[in-house]
């Protein structure tokens, strides 16, 4: 029988999940068993899996869960290097010259364990089948516009943590906006088609903000990209690859600009072809503007889990999307799973 294991996240400031009790209920009724591990910050609570008919197990317990199982969980794994046994479910980011990425693919391979990674799981056509893309760029763009209200009272943004939900959100950034007492940014999206892009252009646009929306056609010329300093805002929407044009040179700290913050919403500052080339880490929920440039003054934010400011609707939104590739793990040698196993295969061999 196929056994689901869903992890504690164990990752700070990570309250989101990858299924929903109901989608849990699904797998249970399939024939699929589901163990899910209590959570001490999970945004849904344990009891709706319980009454779904999975087992439930003590938080943290997946290292010595059953070899059969496929442990499935949304972050990275504890840097402890110890060999990965298991097949595992996770957003890797092992793929793009990452350092940590090199490690994490040696621990699976030195164990035989197999990473399903969620960034690989594909249709027929190269699309993602499930992102939490849309919520990334609605509270990445949230996360920039207080970097940029902060400046413009004179400072830098203070520490953010978990909305209650939307509205919650909107109602705080208002306020904030408000308290500014600034005339209001130009914002530019680039990547705006896509589901990054366009939850960041909504919230900007709920805002009231003027909007510039770019996606292939205007960066298809390779660069430069002086519009980019025109806007009091630039968020980034694009996904660091192969080709991926340099959207801010390193040089643009010295140029004449408007541009005073950038939001990395894609995030990727240590790929060899991340598109931002200003600043070289990623912030946090406790610091989230790294202040690059002090005259002008240019902050970045690249927070690398931005859904889980909204873990509910983030993950109610991702497990919708993700349950029908799940409802398949009984045909692991097929479909979306097994394009992802070539993926990991082929990178694992190049160590």
């Amino acid at each position: 029988m196929t056994h689901l294991w869903v992890r504690a996240e164990q990752r700070p400031n990570e309250e989101r999940v990858g299924l929903t009790p109901a989608g849990a209920a699904a797998l249970v009724a399939k024939g699929i068993r589901v163990t899910v591990e209590a959570s001490r910050v999970r945004a849904l609570s344990i009891e709706g899996y319980a009454a779904a008919g999975c087992a439930i197990a003590p938080e943290n317990s997946w290292p010595s869960a059953p070899a059969d199982a496929i442990i499935f969980g949304l972050k990275e794994l504890p840097e402890d290097g110890s060999p990965l046994p298991h097949r595992h479910i996770l957003f890797g980011h092992a793929y793009k010259g990452q350092p940590a990425g090199r490690i994490l693919l040696q621990r699976f391979k030195a164990a035989g364990g197999t990473l399903y990674d969620l960034e690989s799981l594909v249709d027929e056509t190269g699309r993602r089948v499930a992102a939490f893309g849309y919520w990334a760029g609605y509270a990445g763009a949230a996360v920039a516009l207080k970097c940029w209200a902060a400046q413009a009272r004179g400072g830098i943004c203070d520490p953010v943590s978990t909305w209650p939900g939307r509205e919650g959100l909107l109602a705080d950034l208002a306020a904030e906006l408000a308290a500014s007492n600034a005339q209001q940014p130009r914002a530019l999206v680039i990547g705006a088609q896509g589901r990054v892009g366009t939850g960041a252009a909504d919230l900007c646009e709920s805002m009231g903000l003027a909007v510039t929306r770019w996606d292939m056609a205007e960066t298809a010329h390779g660069g430069p990209f002086p519009e980019v300093l025109e806007h009091e805002i630039f968020l980034n929407c694009i996904l660091a690859r192969p080709g991926c044009p340099v959207l801010v040179p390193a040089e643009a700290l010295d140029a004449p600009r408007a541009l005073r913050v950038i939001g990395d919403i894609a995030c990727d500052p240590t790929s060899d072809f991340s598109p931002i080339r200003v600043y070289d880490r990623v912030t946090r929920w406790s610091a989230p503007a790294l202040r690059v440039h002090a005259d002008p003054v240019l902050d970045v934010m690249a927070i690398d889990n931005l859904p889980s400011l909204l873990p509910v609707e983030s993950s109610e939104d991702y497990a919708a999307q993700l349950l029908p590739s799940l409802l398949a793990l009984d045909r692991l040698d097929e479909g979306v799973w097994a394009r992802a196993k070539v993926e990991f295969d082929r990178h694992a061999a190049a160590l």
